[in-house]
């Protein structure tokens, strides 16, 4: 989902979750937890939602708190699609 969110701040709700292959419900709860957990902002403009990267958070788990959330993006963005 932030794979999803880095390659398009303003993408829909309902095109994340097509991506993801989850419900637009679904979707919507996570977006809502990452939020709330500092992984991301949502800012309002009209009917559209922009979303942007907190570029300074790192994963939760204990085995994987030294990896930045900006780094593991870069490591699939950099990576050929396999599509």
């Amino acid at each position: 989902m932030l794979l999803t969110i880095s390659r398009d701040p303003a993408v829909r709700l309902r095109d994340i979750a097509a991506v993801c292959q989850i419900t637009e419900r679904a979707a919507q709860n996570i977006v809502t937890e990452l939020e709330r957990a500092g992984y991301v902002r949502r800012e309002r403009t009209g009917r559209r939602t922009r979303y942007t990267l907190l570029a300074d958070g790192s994963l939760r788990h204990p085995a994987d708190m030294h990896v930045s959330v900006p780094g593991l993006l870069e490591l699939f963005i950099s990576l050929p699609d396999q599509s």
